[in-house]
């Protein structure tokens, strides 16, 4: 089975406008709610895939309601740990000329929630696979994916982190099998400029050094490139498209990768499904359709 961990879950409120304009009344072309978070995105692509999958996390309140009642009728199944306060965070979502994102920052979570979430996790068998994306909520310290990874570590669970900064760090002695930063996200992590692939080559592999078994850097429109623990380096091309909303692109990379990985044991045709679910999910306003997907497979090369 496959767990994805998401800890601080969202609706997003995408609102399609031209030419917002602060200080002022803005009026939108129009709305569309999606229900998500990361983990909640891989656990919908994984669905398209044909993949089962269990979304875990916390929710609250009456958005985190409508979260689990999405997830139902998508048919994925769930098993969240519900705080006692707050409420799962609204994020507005900004589509005209340019993307702007407005991220809030969800409940407080304490160390007895955690306590309830890792219980759910207590059953993970080595023919698992646990991933664990996205942000923390404000008062959770950079440890926390960490401390999940040391509950679960004798198990021999496969795991997959996909966050960034401290927090990503802080996990890289749990070996995880799977890490997925873009170049922004590489550049961040070290405090650095990346501008050519001898520069991801380079930060990618001190990640490796670090403890990551394989790193899986996405470019954009230029693709996708994968380090592999084999030693190997497999570079992907992108498939030419309008992009139309990048929320949940990432997301859908693991999804492909993951589902592929685990159907083929092959990096390569791994990566080339991660990158037709990226870029099928960049050129749609929602997450990417099994359709969608084929038609990205088609259309990517070598």
């Amino acid at each position: 089975m496959i767990y994805t961990v998401t800890l601080n879950p969202a609706i997003d409120f995408v609102i399609n406008m031209d030419n917002p304009i602060l200080g002022t009344i803005n009026r939108s072309d129009s709305e569309t709610l999606y229900c998500g978070g990361k983990g909640i995105n891989v656990s919908a692509v994984l669905k398209e895939l044909d993949t089962q999958s269990i979304a875990t996390g916390f929710l609250a309140g009456f958005t985190g309601k409508e979260i689990e009642e999405s997830l139902k009728n998508k048919g994925i199944e769930s098993d969240f740990v519900h705080l006692e306060k707050g409420f799962t965070r609204i994020n507005v979502k900004i589509r005209s000329d340019e993307e702007t994102d407005i991220n809030t920052t969800g409940p407080k979570i304490s160390d007895y929630d955690l306590h309830l979430l890792l219980k759910k996790l207590e059953e993970i068998t080595q023919h698992d696979v646990l991933i664990l994306s996205g942000s923390a909520p404000k008062n959770a310290d950079d440890n926390i994916y960490a401390k999940i990874l040391s509950k679960v570590e004798k198990t021999g669970v496969l795991t997959v982190v996909d966050t960034t900064g401290k927090k990503l760090l802080n996990t890289l002695e749990y070996k995880p099998f799977l890490i997925k930063p873009n170049v922004s996200e590489l550049a961040q992590t070290f405090n650095t400029k990346i501008s050519t692939l001898h520069d991801i080559e380079k930060y990618a592999i001190k990640l490796q050094n670090l403890g990551a078994r394989n790193v899986l850097v996405s470019m954009g429109d230029k693709g996708s490139v994968l380090f592999s623990e084999d030693k190997q380096v497999i570079i992907q091309s992108a498939p030419k498209g309008q992009a139309v909303n990048t929320v949940g692109a990432g997301d859908s990379m693991v999804a492909g990768f993951v589902a592929g990985y685990l159907k083929s044991s092959d990096y390569k045709f791994a990566l080339k499904l991660a990158t037709a679910c990226g870029s099928a999910t960049a050129f749609s306003e929602g997450l990417c359709k099994q359709n969608e997907i084929a038609h990205m497979l088609e259309l990517i090369k070598n």
